[in-house]
């Protein structure tokens, strides 16, 4: 993306935000419903009662972590369309008591140092435009001992699976999204945005440089997501 990846990605889920449930729902032929509860499963072993949800999106894995009974999840993103699908979710289903949803920057959180007990990201770390800043910003945000879970797409190392994973990927989704969202940029974007990003080792390298420990990367159906999961000493 030219010019600054934070206001292209803005803009992009500003204008996808009506079709993004269906889509994701859709695409990942509701794969990605399985994926959440298990991000929700990790970070629920830790019985933590301040959770910060970072790109939030519409909600959907803040919604889920509410499962795991904390007092209070913070959901943040940049897009404002996002948000507003997500408010309207949680005003529906008389939630919105237990979830704070804001604009906020993931690369400069407006929280104190030491603020929450867990954090997790949903498919929204491969679009910050400086990651390594944005996991600086969870550690220090982090309570100790709190756990970050990071759910994001990845590629399968199985060749078979690659070959049909990346066909898919490149082709079939920006079709369908197209189609759908009216958004030819947004579904060409996705496949982009996931071969760039350096999953597996190299994002548990990334981790623990911002001094997260007890990393580990978790391939979900044959490695097309990876659920990462850490913990600031």
């Amino acid at each position: 993306m030219s010019s600054s990846k934070k206001e292209q990605v803005r803009s992009m889920f500003n204008h996808i935000a009506y079709r993004y449930d269906f889509l994701n729902h859709f695409l990942s032929l509701g794969i990605d419903k399985s994926w959440r509860r298990k991000t929700v499963n990790a970070i629920g072993k830790h019985n933590p009662k301040y959770i910060l949800d970072v790109a939030t999106g519409t909600g959907d894995l803040a919604i889920e972590l509410l499962k795991i009974n904390p007092d209070k999840i913070t959901g943040i993103d940049i897009s404002e369309e996002m948000l507003r699908i997500a408010k309207k979710k949680t005003e529906e289903k008389n939630i919105s008591h237990k979830i704070d949803l804001m604009i906020a920057d993931c690369e400069q959180l407006p929280f104190p140092d030491n603020s929450f007990h867990a954090a997790s990201i949903g498919f929204g770390i491969r679009n910050f435009e400086n990651p390594q800043k944005g996991l600086d910003e969870l550690f220090r945000v982090l309570d100790k001992n709190g756990t970050l879970a990071i759910l994001e797409f990845s590629i399968p190392s199985n060749k078979i699976i690659k070959s049909f994973y990346l066909f898919y990927f490149k082709n079939i989704l920006p079709m369908i999204g197209r189609l759908f969202s009216k958004n030819k940029m947004a579904y060409h974007y996705l496949p982009q945005s996931v071969e760039a990003f350096p999953y597996g080792g190299k994002f548990i390298e990334m981790l623990e440089k911002s001094g997260f420990q007890n990393t580990h990367a978790r391939p979900l159906s044959f490695g097309i997501a990876t659920l990462y999961t850490c913990n600031k000493p």
